[in-house]
């Protein structure tokens, strides 16, 4: 989300610093940037409000040029693959093809369940290579292995707005703007602020197998599970939802489940190697609905975070909205629904 926001006002022309509290495109970091699946479309739409959908739909569209983009000049392939989703029994049918049928969105109906044939995936790690590598090439200033300190009243000016944010370093880092873009970890720097934001870790593990490349032509999705193939023969199975705070830590238990449902799922599974098992914090809220919106006391402080299950796919057009509040344009889409306590 930092990235795609970054990428979305440099694009405008804007001076942009990214403060990271890890490190960008770590493969250990914890966040779900990195750690998820890279589904481009909500699971299950037909459960989900509109306007986690209208999001969700919105960033999906803007995927596949972005990509485009990103391996044109950096040379790194985030791999936007529209590899379509199979959806397995339990579901309800009738439901699913309303509306599918209401949004316009391609639906299949096949012996197995239903298949999505336009859904697409992108490979998060290297998204977030790609998105890295842009950023560097288009002068935006990367400040990694940095936390910000929680703000607080004394930093605010008599103007109702902040000049600098204190890091861990004891350096004051000055701006204009800035833009809460840290998921899990939005609700620790926000909460002295008295915002009501509702925004907890939400932990996720996920399993991956190795198959010879081309085993699995479609997402698969079954009862909360899903098997995603990569194209080299990589395949993720996840993933867990537990609310245990901050803990990303793995558990042989999730694993043991994990590896039965995939199995389930793809009988081939039982004699493929498990290559690597790994979690990641979500920021869960309630009913999958993130904030984008401007601070409702600070004037130069804006939020665009709580994504949950759906950052990777929300990130550009959450760029795009929170851009063009910082920007004072009228967003394309009503903002109404992403504001603080909404």
């Amino acid at each position: 989300m930092g990235c795609m926001t970054a990428m979305e006002l440099a694009r405008r022309g804007h001076r942009v610093t990214v403060v990271e509290r890890n490190q960008i495109a770590a493969q250990t970091s914890g966040e779900s940037s990195w750690a998820g699946a890279g589904i481009v479309f909500p699971l299950l739409p037909w459960f989900y409000k509109d306007e986690v959908n209208q999001l969700a739909l919105a960033g999906a569209s803007l995927y596949p040029e972005i990509c485009r983009q990103l391996y044109r000049e950096t040379g790194i392939d985030p791999e936007c693959i529209k590899s379509g989703m199979l959806i397995q029994p339990p579901f309800d049918r009738a439901m699913a093809l309303t509306w599918c049928a209401e949004h316009h969105v391609s639906i299949e109906q096949k012996a197995d369940g239903l298949l999505l044939p336009e859904v697409a995936q992108v490979r998060n790690p290297r998204l977030l290579q790609a998105l890295k590598q842009w950023l560097i090439q288009h002068d935006v200033t990367l400040i990694e292995h940095t936390q910000l300190a929680p703000i607080n009243e004394i930093q605010l000016e008599k103007t109702g707005q902040i000049n600098a944010w204190r890091a861990n370093t004891g350096e004051l880092l000055e701006a204009d703007q800035f833009v809460v873009t840290s998921g899990a970890w939005s609700f620790e720097l926000l909460k002295e602020t008295s915002l009501k934001l509702n925004i907890k870790p939400m932990r996720g593990q996920i399993l991956l197998f190795q198959l010879p490349a081309q085993t699995l032509q479609n997402i698969i999705y079954r009862d909360g599970f899903y098997l995603v193939p990569r194209s080299d023969g990589h395949l993720l199975a996840g993933s867990t939802l537990e609310d245990v705070g901050f803990d990303t830590g793995t558990t042989e238990a999730m694993k043991q489940e994990m590896q039965a449902k995939a199995e389930a799922i793809m009988p081939s599974l039982k004699h493929a190697p498990i290559i690597k098992h790994w979690s990641g914090l979500r920021p869960g809220t309630p009913d999958n609905v993130p904030t984008i919106a401007a601070h409702p006391t600070i004037k130069n402080l804006y939020l665009n975070t709580g994504h949950f299950r759906y950052g990777v796919t929300m990130a550009p057009a959450s760029a795009q909205l929170v851009a063009a509040l910082m920007m004072g344009e009228t967003p394309q889409m009503a903002a109404a629904a992403y504001a603080c306590g909404a």
